[in-house]
């Protein structure tokens, strides 16, 4: 029995040792928000104040010395994003997650990314503040790299630290702009369909801009394509970085406020992930003030403000991607056809290195349009070759120039300068300030095709014609300053034309745009509260309208159920909040019609590329609308369907499946059964890890295409699983600027063991907001504090 005593209490005593070492390894790892340590290359004392919600305010004597900091304690919070980011448009995913990473890499690699942030460096003037400041701000986070803890994700997949350089920051900014096209999900798959089933019915697809009946107003041979569409979708989803999707923002001009003082809102929408997208920080010197949100690896902000202006973005959407089909010479495949006759394709070889694996070469061909697709996405390797040419990486990158000017900008005028350094992605980069000005800027290289080419299709890269570019004056690029209707606003809505022309592109339906300048318009009494009310708003304002329609279609409807979900429906104001029954009676309803209605044509597999384009959304109101629709007529049957059939089916269909998933009592088919949210981890996937790193899952309310944009594809299963949302919700009042609000979908850590790891999401998901400080003392008193002293 004594020896029993003995084992048992060794057993215990290596426990409770085992416990005791883990949780000290676990305050290792968190993050250091408090204390001091020595930091080379600062001049003097530095001091971080990290409040409750862990945004660092970083007081220093010098934009030089707050960088250093700034790039420190980004990475001690963010370091094992900053690794993924910086290693997706060089293609080194695979040297981490192996071989399951290298279509990805292949992919990525091709692009020429990398090649074009070489250039940029080349260009950039090492003298320049912008080149100082993004220095100081890499040191900073290689001195962490060097002396902090490994994060444990790097500890899980065994990968080495290696320093940050000014390439890694070009190749982030990179990967983002690819990240926010749509012409390599549509054109391709426009192009099959095109040829399968004819140009007549993508005329209701209103690839001329005819479904964008509200505008933003300025005051200024047959070939399988759609594995193009598929390979570079499914790439971008299985990416541990969510892309960009589309966001809201809109500035109401002292006119329309109760203070008379400017009011800024701005919620940008992007792929949910956890860690999330954006790092806030505030940066205070004797020359300088900004409160922003910084991409992780990049030294500065894509959105803020201080108490001069503030600004933000959404996605242009704007076309900046085209396709052409090469036409390769017979007796030579290293040739292919221009107007002036055979032309060598530019050979480079690229070599990718594979975690326990030997490396991977390969040849990538380049034609005068740019990397041939065929080398880079295996599925078309025996294909027509399709090259992609790019805005990007063809005009000359001044992106970093450009995000260094918006948040050092000394005016509306200044500032909009600064927007025509960004010739791609084309962005709408909103302003606001403390004199009263607003503005909304387009930027981007903007170019018109000659009036016979429809860019939404692969293009012919052998006539001459197809690849003509007349490239437009920064002049011509849509915008408004201080209108006479006193807001400006943007939903990834289309532009006004300019000079009688729309510019091409893969614009979002007019739903939030509609439900933005409905609201904006007829009030004149704004104040923070109303705004942070309107940035949460869920009622979409073309969803009644579909039931108008469905109303008319639906006859002798007879079974209890139909009548009651029916009678939901045409009660139905368009919310979407978590109680609100019509919104799961609507979705299910729109999945079988859409699936009724336009994949018998498509075929199974385009109809599900479909489902992932902008496009969709664009053509369930205007097809409903359309009772001659060729769409209606199921090809699969020997009769011929109307409107009414195909609509009716569907709403039985849907009124079936809910009965199966939520049971016959139509009152509890409420939207927070069907619609939630996980914020997932690059190791959520992992059984295992799943409870550690994603942070999750929540019922919540909003849906696709409201101001609250929380979005999700339709499912056969009727679970909506939000895939992404407002990466942020900022609402900023110059009337009381110390006092400005914001919310991220999570918390500001990317370390699981930080308390700043998921401690906004609860607040996040009701709507609410926390306020972003710029108050000395008010600071001081609800911080922690971090001294940087200089190393000797």
């Amino acid at each position: 029995m004594k020896i029993l005593k003995k084992i048992l209490l060794a057993i215990l005593g290596i426990a409770l040792l085992l416990i005791l070492v883990l949780f000290g390894y676990g305050i290792y790892l968190k993050p250091n928000y408090e204390g001091e340590k020595n930091l080379k290359n600062i001049t003097s004392e530095t001091t971080v104040y990290f409040d409750d919600y862990g945004v660092p305010h970083i007081y220093a004597n010098s934009q030089k010395d707050a960088m250093t900091a700034l790039g420190y304690v980004h990475a001690q919070d963010r370091l094992w994003q900053m690794e993924l980011m910086r290693r997706i448009a060089p293609g080194r995913l695979s040297e981490i997650f192996g071989t399951k990473a290298l279509q990805n890499d292949r992919f990525f690699i091709g692009l020429g990314i990398e090649e074009a942030s070489e250039k940029a460096i080349s260009a950039l003037g090492k003298n320049t503040e912008t080149y100082q400041l993004a220095a100081a701000y890499l040191d900073g986070i290689n001195q962490f790299l060097d002396e902090g803890p490994t994060p444990i994700e790097f500890q899980l997949v065994g990968v080495k630290k290696q320093q940050f350089t000014l390439k890694d920051v070009y190749n982030i900014f990179g990967y983002m702009s690819f990240s926010f096209a749509m012409a390599h999900k549509t054109d391709p798959l426009l192009t099959e369909l095109r040829d399968k089933i004819g140009v007549e019915y993508l005329k209701e697809f209103g690839i001329d801009g005819s479904l964008n009946t509200t505008k933003i107003k300025t005051n200024t041979n047959k070939e399988n394509y759609t594995e193009i569409s598929k390979s570079i979708t499914n790439l971008l989803n299985s990416s541990p970085i969510p892309p960009f999707i589309g966001s809201n923002s809109w500035v109401i001009a002292p006119q329309k406020t109760k203070s008379g003082k400017v009011i800024f809102a701005n919620d940008p929408h992007i792929g949910f992930s956890q860690p999330g997208t954006w790092f806030e920080a505030h940066l205070v010197t004797p020359d300088y003030e900004m409160y922003g949100y910084y991409l992780a690896g990049t030294p500065f902000p894509l959105l803020g403000h201080n108490r001069n202006y503030a600004y933000g973005l959404t996605m242009f959407e704007n076309d900046d991607i085209d396709f052409f089909q090469e036409e390769e010479n017979p007796s030579d495949k290293n040739q292919y056809k221009t107007i002036n006759g055979w032309k060598n394709y530019v050979m480079h070889t690229k070599i990718i290195k594979i975690k326990d694996s030997s490396d991977v070469s390969f040849i990538i061909k380049e034609s005068q349009h740019g990397p041939v697709m065929n080398d880079l996405i295996s599925q078309l390797k025996n294909k027509k070759p399709v090259a992609m040419s790019w805005i990007y990486t063809q005009q000359p990158l001044r992106v970093l120039e450009a995000v260094y000017g918006l948040s050092h900008s000394k005016n509306i005028q200044d500032f909009h300068q600064n927007v025509e350094l960004i010739a791609a992605p084309g962005l709408n980069v909103m302003y606001g300030d403390a004199k009263g000005n607003i503005g909304w800027f387009a930027s981007g290289k903007l170019y018109k095709l000659d009036k016979s080419v429809n860019p939404n299709f692969i293009l012919d890269g052998a006539n001459g014609i197809d690849d003509k570019k007349e490239f437009l004056d920064f002049s011509k690029n849509p915008s408004a300053k201080n209108p006479s209707w006193h807001y400006v606003y943007s939903a990834n809505n289309q532009p006004e034309a300019i000079d009688a022309y729309l510019y091409p592109g893969y614009y979002l339906p007019e739903d939030r745009a509609k439900r933005i300048d409905r609201l904006l318009s007829v009030k004149n009494n704004w104040d923070k509260n109303a705004v942070a009310e309107m940035i949460n708003d869920n009622t979409s304002a073309v969803a009644p309208n579909v039931i108008s329609v469905l109303s008319q279609s639906l006859k002798d409807l007879t079974a209890d159920n139909e009548k009651q979900a029916f009678s939901y429906l045409q009660k139905w104001s368009g919310s979407n909040n978590l109680n609100d029954v019509a919104p799961t009676i609507y979705n299910k309803f729109i999945f079988h019609f859409l699936k009724n209605t336009l994949s018998d044509e498509m075929g199974k597999e385009n109809y599900e590329i479909f489902l992932g384009t902008h496009q969709v959304k664009q053509i369930i109101a205007p097809i409903m609308k359309n009772e001659k629709s060729l769409w209606w007529d199921d090809i699969t049957t020997t009769k011929k369907e109307t409107r009414d059939i195909i609509i009716g089916k569907s709403f039985r269909q849907a009124i079936l499946d809910l009965q199966k998933q939520l049971g016959n009592d139509v009152s509890k088919w409420t939207w927070n059964r069907v619609h939630s949210v996980e914020h997932q981890h690059a190791f959520g996937s992992i059984a295992t890890l799943k409870p550690f790193f994603n942070v999750g899952p929540f019922e919540i309310n909003g849906s696709n295409e409201v101001i609250n944009n929380l979005f999700f594809e339709w499912s056969e299963d009727g679970n909506y699983k939000v895939k992404g949302g407002p990466s942020t919700r900022r609402v900023i009042d110059f009337s009381d600027i110390e006092n400005s609000w914001s919310i991220l979908p999570t918390g500001q850590s990317g370390n699981p063991l930080s308390k700043h790891y998921d401690d906004q999401a609860v607040l996040y998901n009701a709507g609410k907001f926390r306020k972003m400080k710029l108050n000395k003392t008010e600071i001081i008193n609800t911080s922690t504090k971090l001294v940087f002293k200089p190393k000797k």
